[in-house]
């Protein structure tokens, strides 16, 4: 049998307490090793340990609750943030139980309550030794795993022991995904996907391994894989870019994947921040041809400021086309408004906050024209590492907007209710200008005949009436309010003929423009 060596053999424990007698007994009263487990070192508070944490290897804390400093409970949430596989043994006395009860809260599974038996605390050391020594039974390449997957998780961990065989090179991280995964790849079943990914990651290390370069790879995503490549000697972004397009574009023949690259990097607690800059780079392949991405690529560049974007005439067209019950305008408006998007440069997690706002406005303008139910949504956010295209977003707002249309038709509201309020609400802001109806008509994009029958159903009136009743009661308002002279307020609420608004405004109200002002001057 070989013999195990140190690592394998011994369980490493720190013990915490800020009473360095305490700390004294505690090591010296048990033969630890006697146990499995070697006590490589004492801090006095939370902070200490953390340090003493850094700089070596610790399997398990054994700490007191209470102390200056950073106490039992502070520390075990930095362990939980930073060090989750170090298990934590919190001691506490009676009247401190409800520290234990939070300590149990931030993760912390084993507490002793004052006085520790020793037969106690033995149980407690040998059940945790015997789990830390099933899970250092695992691999390295599973040790390696554990801590790329950490890393890529949490972009901003930084504190996490970097495995000693993965130390030295010239490391990049490499984002890569399926383009398109909507459409090629949702519907395979679980099994089918599963052998793919395994086919994927394998056909990426061999790659790798081609040109002499070692790899790590995990699935973040079921169509997102990380590789940190690990180079003896540093590769210039040229030769990195012809072996990945070549990666890329040869995977089963297909040409269908594609990558972000971080830049160079010589230390691994940068591999969280790296894995970040990759992921960015591979978003903006919705806006290239490229296939491989670097940071500095002129691809990949930010926008300099927020787009405006016309939301009210986009939300207008659409609703005009859920009432005419269109839905090849509908498509043909969708896809516009996704090209605008994309000729803007916008990457898929702006252009789906972008949708979003249309369409909580869109929602909001149906229920003004009577819809009762259109506040119904998505129930989910949208999986932009499986929608990963602006054709697969289109699709999605597609149905969306089909849903729409079937609401609207199930509704019963009229129809012509929202047709008549949109010429209504341009005639209110217009009626100052030489306005047809055969231009109200065309811009509702209905017919002249079909807009006036409509019109006089739902007003009671002419198109030319109407005009004449909203300017006379604007002059009116003139008349009574202001010292303009009575020719003014004619040009002014859209009468060239100033003989012409005389007689209009004495039918209406019975006066002369005149007499009405020296009415209401009276009154």
């Amino acid at each position: 049998m070989t013999k195990l060596d140190n690592r394998q053999r011994f369980v490493n424990m720190l013990i915490v307490d800020d009473e360095p007698i305490i700390c004294e007994g505690l090591r010296y009263t048990i033969e630890w090793e006697k146990f499995g487990v070697s006590v490589v070192g004492e801090a006095y508070d939370g902070e200490e340990a953390l340090r003493i944490i850094r700089e070596q290897e610790v399997d398990f804390v054994l700490s007191d609750v209470r102390m200056d400093g950073m106490d039992g409970i502070q520390l075990a949430e930095q362990l939980n943030l930073h060090y989750p596989h170090i298990r934590l043994v919190i001691i506490s006395g009676y009247e401190e139980f409800e520290y234990a009860r939070r300590a149990m809260r931030v993760g912390v599974k084993d507490y002793l309550l004052k006085p520790v038996r020793i037969d106690e605390l033995i149980q407690v050391v040998q059940d945790i030794v015997a789990s830390v020594r099933k899970n250092k039974a695992a691999t390295n390449k599973e040790e390696h795993l554990l801590w790329f997957s950490g890393m890529i998780k949490d972009a901003a961990r930084n504190g996490q022991a970097v495995p000693p065989s993965l130390k030295g090179g010239f490391y990049r991280l490499i984002a890569s995904q399926w383009k398109d995964f909507a459409e090629r790849f949702s519907r395979l079943s679980a099994d089918d996907y599963q052998n793919m990914q395994e086919r994927w990651l394998q056909w990426m290390d061999e790659r790798l391994i081609s040109h002499g370069i070692r790899s790590i790879s995990v699935f973040d995503h079921k169509n997102m894989l990380f590789t940190l490549a690990i180079a003896d000697t540093e590769l210039s972004d040229s030769a990195w870019r012809l072996l990945l397009e070549d990666a890329m574009q040869g995977w089963d023949g297909s040409g269908g994947l594609c990558c972000g690259v971080s830049a160079a990097f010589r230390e691994l607690e940068q591999t969280g921040a790296r894995s970040a800059e990759a992921r960015e780079a591979l978003l903006h392949h919705v806006l290239t041809d490229g296939t491989v991405l670097f940071p500095d690529d002129p691809a990949v560049r930010k926008l300099e400021s927020k787009p405006d974007i016309p939301f009210k005439d986009w939300v207008q067209s659409i609703v005009s086309a859920l009432f005419k019950q269109d839905p090849g305008e509908i498509r043909s408006l969708v896809g516009s408004f996704f090209a605008a998007l994309k000729n803007r440069r916008l990457l898929l997690p702006d252009a789906v906050r972008v949708y979003d706002e249309l369409l909580v406005l869109l929602r909001l303008r149906l229920r003004q024209s009577g819809l009762n139910q259109p506040e119904q949504s998505r129930g989910a956010s949208i999986d932009l590492n499986v929608y990963n295209s602006y054709s697969s977003i289109e699709t999605l707002a597609l149905n969306e907007m089909e849903q729409l249309m079937r609401l609207v038709d199930q509704s019963g509201i009229d129809k012509s209710f929202w047709i008549i309020e949109r010429a209504k609400k341009y005639l209110s802001e217009h009626y100052r200008d030489d306005v047809k109806a055969s231009e109200i008509a065309e811009w509702l994009k209905i017919t002249p005949s079909y807009f006036s029958l409509l019109f006089k159903q739902s007003t009671g009136k002419s198109f030319k009436e109407y005009m004449n009743e909203l300017r006379m009661e604007q002059a009116k308002h003139l008349l009574a309010t202001t010292h303009e002279k009575v020719f003014e307020i004619a040009n002014e609420v859209g009468y060239k003929e100033y003989k012409y608004f005389v007689s209009v405004f004495k039918s209406y109200t019975g006066m002369t423009p005149k007499e009405y002002r020296a009415l209401t001057a009276a009154l």
